[in-house]
């Protein structure tokens, strides 16, 4: 098997590379070791905070990129690569909305993502679950609209259908700013033209990688500008529909390590899995 000239490998983590009870499946810290031992760059690439992929990945973290918070912050070997920050007076514009939208019965809660702390008002156990599973490093606030600064993103947890009700809430700022559904239950705001697929194409330029020699995974909306940066595109088996219309390959389900399996093919670790589809 002739295996493809692999350079850098971006994976999306809930839905995708984490396993079905949230966790790094244990059979990609060995994978880790042979992509380090043959110069391939390995890019966690999330909607979650950086301090928590770091966490996550601390025991590989040296000389490894993040592309945290949905694109708006890159971090490479411990170093900011790129930032981009939203206005103070349209975050509270946003929150504006939202507050409108809880009035009206959306049941929700809102985090405000700086690039080392996030923000929120909420502090019902509910809300702290989900929060705490994406900021690790957060601070329970009286008033968001005390830290308008340094702001990089608002993510929105909606308890019902994001897609069809905290999205419409927020529809008006698409004409100016990324309003992007993450997930069954978030909803981000982020500046325009920033998402996953421009940082990994930053990341790319800065590596001298090409998108031919690069590998993405995802599994829904905010992971569709990182599959096309990638001509190893690949959507997982549960993937959202219009993430799979964007993906050149498909991959099994995260809760069957999906990723893991795909990697070992392209690595030559084990050739039994057909990546192409039928």
């Amino acid at each position: 098997m002739t295996l493809p000239d692999l350079r850098l490998v971006a994976a999306d983590m809930d839905g995708t590379l984490l396993d079905a009870d949230g966790h790094v499946p244990d059979r990609l810290w060995p994978l880790l070791d042979v992509m380090r031992e043959r110069g391939i760059a390995f890019v966690p690439a999330s909607g979650r905070q950086y301090a928590t992929l770091f966490h996550t990945f601390e025991r590989d973290a040296e000389g490894m990129a993040f592309i945290a918070e949905n694109g708006t912050y890159v971090v490479h070997d411990g170093r900011e690569v790129s930032s981009s920050r939203i206005d103070a007076s349209f975050v509270r514009a946003v929150l504006d909305a939202l507050r409108g939208a809880s009035e009206n019965g959306v049941d929700l809660g809102v985090v405000l993502c700086g690039t080392r702390r996030a923000y929120i008002e909420r502090d019902d156990e509910p809300f702290l679950v989900e929060v705490r599973k994406y900021y690790l490093e957060h601070a329970v606030v009286a008033d968001l609209g005390d830290h308008l600064d340094d702001i990089i993103k608002v993510a929105v947890y909606d308890f019902g259908d994001a897609e069809n009700e905290v999205a419409p809430a927020l529809a008006a700022f698409r004409d100016t700013h990324q309003v992007v559904v993450s997930g069954a239950h978030w909803v981000d705001v982020m500046a325009a033209g920033v998402n996953k697929g421009t940082a990994l194409r930053a990341l790319q330029k800065s590596l001298g990688v090409t998108a031919e020699q690069t590998a993405a995974f995802g599994d829904y909306l905010n992971d569709v500008e990182l599959l096309q940066a990638a001509d190893l595109s690949y959507a997982m088996q549960n993937a959202h529909p219009e993430v799979k219309a964007v993906a050149r390959f498909d991959a099994p389900s995260n809760a069957d390590e999906g990723v893991i399996t795909v990697l070992r093919h392209l690595l030559g670790v084990d050739d039994a899995f057909s990546a192409g589809r039928p």
